[in-house]
């Protein structure tokens, strides 16, 4: 019987711990199962009938034998003079995650994994690879990389297996092509700008948007020439104005937006848009993958700040843009320009996230309805932004296009700021602080936490007053939350 030879990607053993080498060398290769390294997606379906039968066979063999481990390149070519006629098993079919995936859950819990990653051991979890390169075995091998006969990442900035994982699982669950992530939403969002807005181009954006985007649209982005027309986001007379009257670019805002949680008409935006030439990008960041699917509805690109919802934890900052190969790809070349790259241990922090991304945003759009009801109904309460409420501007156009409202509730109390600030610091569960989506509650005033270095009347033209407060609902019960805010009000 001739030993059986799996493929391993560059590395693979170095990235390793002692531990794990010296688990190997007494189990044997057996159980480390290596599927081929390709940037295609449908080229990673590890079948797990074959990977059992390699392992069964394996395991017949004499366990004094140790079974020889062939490195191969990114492309899965073995590497000169290592190739024997029989020897290689492909451990790979054509799988994919639809055909045995129906539910956006599962999608978050096993796409980029269960069908084969980068590189794979007999772990459940998905292993870090921490590495600033990736090594050439012999400078003809380097020359074919240059000359694309042979794949691999090259440098860390450039790509790694871990952040494919998160790539391939994100883009499953928005239907995507392709996802790029990188360092936080504010660079995914800037890098995004300057990637497919031409020098002197125009793009449109709406006035209720995260303020470091507005800033980075008014400031920064005059400094190439391009301009920007800012709408309301229901504004679709003077959409329609900016693209007969502009030769608009890209239309780009969030939805639901920040602080006041707007909608926009996603498939008519994208309508009116495409018939002029321009390309549209939804933040859904507010939304999740789960609640929203904005490519589904005719946007060219879908955005997140992953910090938020996807990782859920409040312990990581990351960004992302998913959409066509075509668009994507022009927004990471100019990446592996810039840097902001996510680190690999980020990227494992929100592949573990977000396998409970269903559960947690499940119990946050629940939370949340519930909680929007009942400060509509409070006497202390002047006005609640939710758009899971009848009273919300847009509550038709967002039953239309999401299946729940999200974890974020922004209200408005009756009274000034120094009364408004007595009910933040009443409050026990959540904390004071600047971001959201994650399983713990939040809470923030964002007339001090984000609108603090302008004078009132400049407030007021974003419309922040000085009452208004930005609850971001976590995964507590919600009796215990209804009691924290019912306590708070009442101390008021």
């Amino acid at each position: 019987m001739s030993s059986l030879i799996l493929k391993f990607p560059p590395n693979f053993v170095r990235q390793l711990s002692n531990k794990a080498r010296r688990n190997c060398s007494n189990i044997g290769v057996a159980q480390i199962v290596a599927a081929k390294w390709s940037d295609n997606s449908s080229s990673r379906c590890l079948s797990a009938a074959a990977a059992a039968k390699a392992a069964a066979a394996a395991a017949s063999a004499s366990p004094a034998i140790v079974q020889e481990s062939v490195v191969t390149g990114v492309n899965g070519a073995v590497a000169e003079g290592q190739e024997r006629e029989g020897d290689v098993q492909d451990l790979t079919n054509k799988l994919t995650y639809d055909s045995f995936l129906s539910s956006d859950g599962s999608l978050a819990i096993h796409a980029g994994e269960r069908l084969g990653r980068g590189i794979v051991t007999d772990a459940i979890t998905t292993p870090v690879v921490n590495t600033a390169a990736y090594f050439f075995k012999k400078t003809a091998q380097l020359i074919d990389f240059k000359e694309k006969r042979h794949e691999s990442f090259e440098y860390g900035r450039y790509g790694n297996p871990t952040t494919v994982v998160l790539e391939e699982k994100i883009s499953a669950l928005e239907g995507a092509e392709s996802t790029v992530m990188l360092a936080s939403g504010m660079c995914a969002s800037t890098a995004m700008l300057m990637a497919l807005v031409p020098a002197g181009g125009h793009i449109v954006t709406t006035t209720d948007c995260y303020r470091r985007t507005r800033m980075f649209i008014e400031s920064f982005l005059p400094k190439m020439g391009i301009t920007a027309t800012v709408i309301d986001p229901a504004d679709m007379d003077s959409l329609k104005k900016a693209l007969n009257e502009k030769n608009v670019s890209l239309y780009f805002t969030e939805s639901p937006t920040n602080p006041f949680l707007r909608c926009v008409d996603i498939e008519l935006v994208s309508k009116l848009c495409h018939e002029k030439g321009a390309l549209v990008c939804i933040d859904g960041t507010f939304a999740t993958p789960l609640n929203q699917k904005a490519l589904a509805l005719g946007a060219d690109l879908i955005l997140h700040s992953a910090t938020k919802f996807l990782a859920g934890h409040n312990d990581v900052l990351a960004g992302c843009i998913s959409g066509p190969l075509k668009l994507v790809s022009e927004i990471r070349n100019l990446h592996h320009i810039l840097g902001g790259v996510l680190n690999p241990n980020a990227a494992y922090l929100i592949i573990r996230g977000m396998k409970t991304l269903h559960l947690r945003v499940q119990q946050q759009n629940h939370t949340a309805l519930r909680m929007a009801e009942l400060l509509e109904a409070h006497p202390k309460v002047r006005h609640v932004y939710y758009p899971g409420l009848s009273s919300h501007p847009e509550h038709e156009i967002a039953k239309k296009q999401m299946t729940g409202f999200g974890g974020v509730v922004s209200f408005e109390i009756d009274g000034d700021l120094h009364t408004t600030a007595k009910f933040v610091d009443a409050l026990r569960i959540p904390y004071i602080a600047a971001s959201f989506g994650g399983c713990e509650s939040i809470v923030d005033q964002p007339a001090i936490m984000s609108y603090w270095d302008l004078a009132p009347a400049e407030r007021e033209k974003y419309g922040i007053r000085d009452n208004l407060v930005r609850f971001s609902f976590g995964v507590e019960d919600l009796k215990d939350l209804k009691a924290d805010v019912l306590q708070a009000l009442a101390s008021i």
